[in-house]
C-alpha cells in the first residue's frame, strides 16, 4: 500500500481549511492528524518546531510548513477545477489578507485580549478590506478572475471568520456580494466535506484518510 502523506490540522483554523480545501479539491488522499492546539502532540513538534497548522509531512520526509505552500503543493500535484489560474498566489489579496485584515481580524475577534478599544474600531479598519472585496465581486463572482480559484479559497477562512464575529450584525453589513460569494462557498458539498469533525488523533491511533469518502455528518 501506498505511504500518504500526513496532514497536520485543527478543524476550525482558518489556515488549515484553507489546505484541507486544496488538498480535497486536488483529489489526492492524506492521512489526517486532528489536533488541539492548546495540547500538540510531540509527534508535531518533532518535525515542525513551531508547531501551528497546518504541516504537510510528505512520505519521502520532507515538511511543508505554511498554508499557501500545502495549497500550491496540492494543486501543482492535481488542479482539477482550475484553481491555479490567473494570479493564483502572487495576488495582493492574500498579501493584504494574510497581513493587514488578519491584524484587525484578530482584534476584532478576541476584543478581551485587545481591550485598549472598543471592537467596533477593529471592526471598522477590518472593513476597509471587506469594501475592497466587495467593489470586486459587484463586478465579478469571483476575485480570481472568470472562475473560481486559488485566491478566492485563500481569502474564504478568514471572511469567515470575520462574518461569524457577530453574525447578526453581518446579516445587514453593506456587503451583500461578499455574502453571497460566502454562502455560495460555505454551502459547497467540498466546503462541507472538508469541515467533517474527525476525533483528535492519538499517537497509538491509526490516522484517518483525509478527505473521507463517508464523512461525519456532523459538520457544525
Amino acid at each position: 500500500m501506498t505511504e500518504l502523506p500526513v496532514l497536520y490540522s485543527f478543524r476550525r483554523c482558518p489556515y488549515a481549511i484553507r489546505a484541507r480545501m486544496a488538498i480535497a479539491a486536488s483529489g489526492i488522499k492524506v492521512s489526517l492528524r486532528e489536533i488541539l492546539l492548546k495540547d500538540k502532540p510531540r509527534a508535531l513538534l518533532e518535525v515542525s518546531p513551531k508547531a501551528t497548522v497546518p504541516v504537510l509531512v510528505l512520505p519521502d520526509g520532507e515538511v511543508i510548513e505554511e498554508s499557501l505552500d500545502v495549497m500550491r503543493w496540492a494543486l501543482n500535484t492535481h488542479d482539477p477545477l482550475g484553481w491555479l489560474t490567473e494570479a493564483a498566489f502572487d495576488s495582493h489579496w492574500i498579501e493584504t489578507c494574510d497581513g493587514e485584515f488578519k491584524y484587525w481580524l484578530d482584534r476584532y475577534k478576541y476584543t478581551d485580549r485587545f481591550s485598549e478599544h472598543p471592537a467596533a474600531l477593529y471592526r471598522k479598519n477590518a472593513e476597509n478590506f471587506l469594501a475592497e472585496v466587495e467593489a470586486t465581486l459587484s463586478n465579478s463572482q469571483w476575485l480570481a478572475g472568470s472562475s473560481a480559484g486559488a485566491v478566492d479559497v485563500a481569502l474564504l477562512p478568514f471572511i469567515r471568520q470575520f462574518a461569524g464575529v457577530e453574525p447578526t450584525w453581518w446579516v445587514d453589513a453593506p456587503y451583500p456580494r461578499t455574502r453571497e460569494w460566502l454562502n455560495a462557498w460555505l454551502n459547497s458539498a467540498l466546503f462541507t466535506k472538508i469541515m467533517a469533525k474527525y476525533p483528535r488523533w492519538e499517537p497509538s491511533q491509526l490516522c484517518q484518510t483525509f478527505p473521507s469518502e463517508a464523512p461525519n455528518p456532523q459538520t457544525h
